[in-house]
């Protein structure tokens, strides 16, 4: 391997969904491609398949993700894989794709055998299932909130094996916008009319699922409205196939609360950047800890405030970034109370946002770099 220019690196994930993990495994497809080197994706495939393509990206459908016990059948494919690829780097982004890897790498000679990388995406219960994410040759972490956690619960692992690199994103696609943006906000209340007032509107992203604090939004929005605001809440993303039961929940608890006539709980929005601009206040309110805090940098860059518990990555951003926001959890009187602070007097957004996509794209590549060539 050492002195080869043109890398070959396999990426290891279950499907080509949405979320975090697939979008990464794009945007480090688009950065071998345009520095050169050869990209080739594993998954079961999905709807982000066309998009990989487009990067330039190989692909092969495997369905390594499945939990089943069947699924390690994929080992010896996916060995003659990395061998007839003639694989650099093997990279794993998930716990059964990376095990899959890991064991297909274990019978291939040392001295050709390709290097095992992996990303660490999420903070996942620790168990010697989630160890295998810390075996890396090199352990990328997407915060430092996620250093610690690999730090905590697997302490074996050497430090000097992990690198942190944040998520990015592409400043030209978040770019800063008017406050307020009335143009955005008459469009927002022209699709729903739930959200057409005078005060500020409070916007939630995120998937219909109970982690991500859609109740405490709506506790939140009760108290803004009980001191005589006119305010708003917009949670896109809570409508989602198969959450019915949940939507349900949420609309008996914002019926209850007697708010249930300016909130609107619709569809993932497609224009998030223009659901940011139409916004005065952005809330990340997940009761679980997330590992890294992807709204908190959007927000921001579109010029936004943005009021979240102070855990995880989204607490660990905020602490930097906006600390009026990072708010102790789960105490709502204190949250509504930084919320009317905050949509009295909105703190300047940041000058620059330090975590952008080419950023992340160049450190992960040095990382490729690093191992090929040491």
């Amino acid at each position: 391997m050492p002195g080869r220019q043109r890398l070959t690196v396999v990426q290891l994930l279950p499907a080509l969904g949405s979320g975090g993990v697939e979008r990464s495994t794009l945007e480090i497809s688009q950065a071998l491609a345009a520095a050169g080197h050869r990209a080739v994706v594993v998954s079961a495939g999905g709807r982000l398949l066309p998009e990989l393509e487009v990067t330039g990206a190989g692909h092969v459908a495997l369905d390594i993700g499945r939990k089943s016990p069947l699924t390690f059948r994929h080992v010896p494919r996916l060995r003659r894989l990395f061998v007839e690829l003639q694989a650099d780097i093997v990279h794993a982004r998930s716990r059964l794709p990376a095990w899959i890897g890991w064991k297909a790498l274990q019978r291939l000679p040392r001295g050709t055998r390709p290097h095992f990388v992996t990303t660490v995406h999420g903070l996942n219960s620790p168990s010697r299932y989630s160890a295998i994410m810390a075996r890396g040759e090199r352990v990328i972490c997407v915060s430092e909130t996620v250093r610690a956690h690999v730090m905590e619960h697997y302490p074996r692992t050497d430090p000097a094996r992990l690198r942190v690199i944040p998520r990015g994103l592409d400043p030209d696609a978040f770019a800063r916008r008017p406050h307020p943006d009335a143009a955005a906000r008459a469009r927002a209340a022209e699709q729903y009319p739930q959200l057409d007032g005078n005060g500020p509107l409070l916007l939630l992203p995120g998937r219909g699922t109970r982690l991500k604090g859609h109740a405490d939004a709506l506790a939140l929005l009760a108290a803004l409205r009980a001191d005589g605001l006119d305010a708003r809440l917009w949670m896109p993303g809570a409508r989602e196939q198969g959450r019915g039961r949940y939507l349900q929940e949420l609309e008996r608890e914002a019926a209850r609360l007697g708010v249930a006539h300016v909130v609107a709980m619709t569809p993932p929005t497609g224009l998030v950047a223009e659901a940011y601009a139409a916004s005065d206040l952005v809330l990340q309110l997940s009761r679980k800890p997330e590992a890294f805090g992807r709204t908190v940098l959007e927000a921001l860059s579109v010029g936004r405030p943005v009021l979240g518990w102070d855990h995880g990555g989204v607490g660990e951003l905020l602490r930097e970034l906006q600390p009026q926001g990072a708010t102790p959890g789960f105490d709502l009187q204190l949250l509504a109370g930084r919320a009317r602070e905050l949509l009295r007097q909105p703190p300047a957004p940041p000058a620059r946002i330090p975590y952008t996509l080419s950023a992340m794209q160049d450190a992960t590549l040095a990382v490729y770099d690093e191992l090929a060539h040491r």
